[in-house]
């Protein structure tokens, strides 16, 4: 309902290639703020990263209205593809995760190099999302963002893989397994060996699929420890940047196990919002104000644009988490 109802918008990308320090190729996907109006903020604007979801790219719906929203708010948008989502191949066998957090903070790191001092956020959806928390808490260096926002995410990569397995699960299932399998034969012809390419073709679900592909690719000892080691439930309670997140509670990707183990991490840096609907990224506003159905990106946009200094136009205030619920810092339940 969300994919058919929520309003497409159009954004003009400017296209930019970059080459990763192990020579494969990135592609980031850039959009201008369309400031309107007083109040904007002097100096240069503010860099929002965007970061999609399983098999996504900077053409899905949610990353298109969350950049139509945040350039309206005055910020910079750069959409990050991950590898093999631009719409060709990557270069190497390897391709992205949800624990593959290298290429977002080389990306950071190169806005911060062209952009010194310019203060910066992210969002991450699904998968993105994972991969977001996963920077925001991992040891190292900190990943240096003002504010994040995620928006329904995978916190248990085992539990909810074997959820999706359920029947409302499989229609998810399907639809991602058509792309998957399909980059897949493609990489086993230019990349024998990387992979059993027969257990690939035949695999019917995501657990399938990872254990085939995705862990001997990127140096897992199975699906089981892919899920293991990259699961962001892990890091929650190491996170020190403030971080919005929207989780729906019939989301049917999560178990309801997950998503309490999730939220009752005791961290003061994460704000939730947990409404009872929304499914998985199909948050669509029921308020008039709510416009074109951005009720979780004008929310995600609204939160880290506070953070930024930026102006947020009166159109996406309405879709915002309430200000009221923003000065509880510890959780933002929705009625």
């Amino acid at each position: 309902m969300g994919r058919v109802f929520r309003s497409a918008f159009r954004v003009r990308w400017r296209r930019e290639r970059l080459t990763t320090p192990d020579g494969d190729r990135l592609t980031v996907d850039w959009l201008d703020p369309t400031p309107r109006g007083p109040g904007r903020r002097a100096g240069p604007a503010p860099v929002l990263l965007i970061l999609h979801g399983l098999e996504g790219s900077s053409r899905s719906g949610y990353v298109r209205a969350t950049a139509h929203a945040a350039a309206a708010a005055g910020l910079r948008v750069a959409a990050l593809n991950f590898r093999s989502c631009d719409g060709a191949p990557n270069l190497l066998a390897r391709s992205y995760h949800s624990g593959e957090t290298g290429d977002p903070r080389y990306v950071l790191d190169r806005i911060r190099a062209r952009h010194p001092g310019t203060p910066l956020a992210a969002v991450g959806y699904s998968l993105g999302g994972n991969v977001l928390l996963r920077l925001l808490g991992e040891p190292g260096p900190a990943p240096g963002l003002v504010a994040a926002a995620v928006a329904s995410v995978p916190f248990e990569l085992g539990p909810c893989a074997t959820h999706l397995e359920r029947p409302g699960g499989r229609l998810y299932t399907a639809y991602f397994l058509r792309s998957l399998r399909r980059k897949a034969r493609d990489k086993a012809r230019r990349f024998p060996g990387a992979f059993d390419g027969r257990a690939a073709a035949a695999a019917r679900s995501l657990w399938e699929f990872d254990e085939a592909v995705t862990a001997p690719v990127h140096g897992f000892a199975g699906a089981a420890d892919y899920y293991r080691r990259c699961s962001s439930l892990a890091v929650l309670d190491r996170i020190r940047t403030p971080t919005l997140i929207l989780q729906a509670r019939d989301d049917p990707f999560v178990p309801a196990s997950t998503l309490a183990r999730a939220s009752a991490v005791d961290n003061p840096w994460l704000l939730w919002s947990i409404p009872p609907h929304g499914g998985h990224l199909g948050f669509l506003g029921r308020e008039r104000r709510s416009p074109g159905g951005l009720w979780a990106e004008a929310s995600a946009v609204r939160f880290l644009a506070d953070r930024l200094g930026a102006a947020v136009p009166a159109v996406d205030a309405g879709a915002a988490v309430p200000a009221n619920h923003v000065s509880n810092p510890r959780r933002v339940d929705e009625p």
